[in-house]
């Protein structure tokens, strides 16, 4: 189960989850103060009849002054229950019945033990419930995100042959005329489409697991040595030292590409790209056109001109998610870019 899945589920339980749980705390709660309020009721019936015959269980029996506005009233005191009732041919007082602390707190106590008893069963049965309507509720997206997934796959594999036969024969029209703006220019529609395969298939595929070890500096070197064929009038300065780094090769050399690229596409004439490394932070800094809003730049499809269709970066910062290595950035308008990336040097 991927990221967008996992998300869709969490969210799809906890809507379901929390508002049946929301609904039914509420009516749990009406529950209880009515059964309380009936309990209350059912003792003051018990204390009015023994009112009468003076054979009470577990009641205290009070004379007090006479307070009209407490007469056949019940109240609580002190944590038990408490009611006035009139005396026979008397004027000044009256008496008072109190159901001694310890019945009446084990009476409350059994009541709410039944209503949390209760409580707990239905909780997990809205739980069980909401897991298994999220899961239905998931199945539809996931069969089209397969159906996706799958589509993508097979354009992919169909871009391999046109893309061969046009690699083929531009190398052929070179070795026949030498250099060329116009074949240069191919040459690098031809590598944009085949970046933008890498991404996807970097984008189909999860590869956390499958680490090595590689030298980062040499990276970074292939990446720059096919670059500079492309953009000559860039600059890129790689300062990185020989390290070892454990990664999976593939993935990181997707990151180390899309930000190379778009450091060279997005950069000034004669820009310069560079590269450095300070303890364990990998360090790309560009003098490009920068960045309006880098809080976006990592969201699906965002883009800021017409160029590209917004998905790499999106793909760096979901391959650094599967890799632990965190990114950030930081970027002013017409003066640069710079990426930061947080490794694990061996």
């Amino acid at each position: 189960m991927n990221r967008a899945e996992l998300e869709s589920l969490l969210k799809s339980f906890l809507l379901f989850f929390v508002s049946l749980e929301l609904l039914f705390s509420i009516v749990m709660w009406l529950q209880y103060k009515q059964n309380v309020q009936h309990l209350d009721d059912t003792l003051y019936n018990q204390l009015k009849i023994c009112s009468f015959t003076l054979k009470c269980k577990d009641v205290k029996i009070n004379f007090v002054r006479k307070n009209k506005r407490l007469l056949f009233s019940i109240s609580k005191q002190n944590g038990t229950i408490a009611s006035y009732f009139n005396i026979s041919r008397s004027s000044k007082y009256m008496m008072k019945l109190i159901l001694r602390k310890k019945s009446y707190q084990q009476q409350l106590s059994s009541l709410t033990r039944n209503i949390l008893i209760r409580y707990i069963l239905i909780f997990i049965i809205i739980l069980i419930f909401s897991i298994f309507f999220s899961l239905y509720a998931l199945n539809p997206m996931r069969k089209a995100l397969i159906l996706t997934e799958e589509f993508i796959k097979d354009i992919l594999h169909d871009f391999n042959t046109p893309l061969s036969v046009i690699r083929l024969n531009t190398d052929m029209l070179r070795a026949k005329i030498g250099d060329n703006k116009k074949i240069n220019r191919i040459e690098q529609s031809i590598q944009t489409i085949l970046n933008l395969q890498s991404n996807l298939k970097a984008y189909l595929k999860h590869q956390r697991n499958q680490s090595q070890y590689f030298n980062l500096r040499q990276i970074i070197a292939q990446q720059i040595q096919r670059l500079d064929k492309l953009y000559p009038s860039i600059t890129f300065d790689n300062q990185v030292a020989d390290v070892q780094v454990l990664y999976n090769q593939d993935a990181f050399y997707r990151i180390i590409e899309n930000l190379l690229t778009n450091a060279a596409k997005y950069n000034k004439p004669s820009g310069t790209v560079t590269l450095k490394l300070l303890g364990n932070m990998l360090i790309i800094e560009d003098t490009g056109i920068g960045i309006k809003n880098p809080k976006k730049i990592f969201q699906r499809f965002y883009k800021e001109n017409e160029r590209g269709i917004g998905i790499g970066l999106h793909i760096v910062k979901k391959l650094c998610d599967e890799l632990n290595i965190k990114i950030s950035v930081k970027s002013t308008p017409n003066v640069g870019t710079t990426f930061y990336l947080k490794l694990s040097i061996c």
